[in-house]
């Protein structure tokens, strides 16, 4: 089969997440395989509830629409419908079935035919799950910055960091991704004074989970916010970085730097730490 030529230097080439519910699924899923090309640009856009064959027909005229001998667009779908999906596949552009394939190898190993649910492939076929996991956004939101500190031993975990190191958003792609209830605490100056955990989470030290960050990084990021303050300066983050790991040393809290990580990357070394048992 003869390929087409490589886009021109520095043209983003196309990319379309195709799905039948929200399409975070097919965005996360093909970021991740775009993202092993980190030198070839990308422009992406998400089309999400493609639910009738008319719906889909419309999708591949537009993908197609963009389609050239020297730009393939790519597609990534998590459409589980099989009239839709075999719609979709009619485009001109290059097909990536991030669901059909592995679902038919799925029929195979178990014997069973497949519901082909939409519903089940964004969330929703399974409603406690789903109320489970909207339970654990409310209480993520409801702890976020110790907002409050009521019912702590609800928590399945509690992040403990200094000021910008990512809590709020590991905190709550732990509750919506996972279901965790997961409150996050700061840690201010003033905890710094003593070697003890701050009062409030001091009973739930077998809960904690740290984060940390690299001192030039972390005044860079309060930088944008309070732009030339004490509590951007890069003394103060030092300090409050040093102290930080001392105190997660002491309690043998485990902790991971956010520095150079993305939040998944940051939840899944978090999951690991709870099924290992540490709680």
């Amino acid at each position: 089969m003869t390929q087409p030529p490589p886009p021109a230097s520095g043209v983003p080439t196309p990319v379309f997440f195709l799905a039948g519910g929200t399409g975070i699924s097919a965005e996360t899923l093909g970021n991740m395989l775009i993202g092993q090309f980190p030198g070839v640009p990308f422009r992406a856009r998400k089309i999400p509830f493609i639910t009738t064959v008319e719906r889909a027909r419309e999708v591949v005229a537009q993908m197609d629409a963009i389609h050239t001998d020297e730009m393939k667009p790519l597609v990534f779908s998590t459409v589980a419908d099989e009239a839709v999906r075999a719609e979709l596949i009619k485009t001109e552009c290059a097909f990536i079935d991030l669901f059909g394939t592995h679902l038919d190898t799925v029929e195979r190993v178990l014997h069973v035919n497949a519901a082909h649910n939409v519903g089940s492939v964004h969330g929703l076929g399974d409603r406690g799950r789903y109320e489970a996991r909207m339970k654990a956004v409310d209480y993520a939101m409801e702890h976020d910055d110790a907002q409050s500190i009521k019912a702590l031993d609800q928590a399945d975990l509690i992040l403990i960091a200094p000021s910008r190191c990512g809590k709020t958003p590991t905190s709550m792609y732990l509750a919506l991704q996972q279901g965790l209830k997961v409150a996050n605490y700061p840690l201010v100056e003033e905890d710094f004074d003593s070697h003890q955990l701050p009062a409030p989470i001091r009973p739930y030290a077998g809960k904690c989970f740290g984060l940390t960050s690299t001192a030039a990084r972390l005044s860079q990021v309060r930088g944008e916010r309070r732009p030339g303050s004490r509590y951007a300066s890069l003394p103060q983050v030092t300090y409050e970085l040093r102290r930080a790991e001392a105190l997660y040393a002491m309690h043998r809290i485990p902790s991971v730097s956010s520095a150079s990580m993305s939040v998944e990357e940051m939840a899944a070394v978090i999951l690991q730490s709870m099924e290992n048992g540490r709680r």
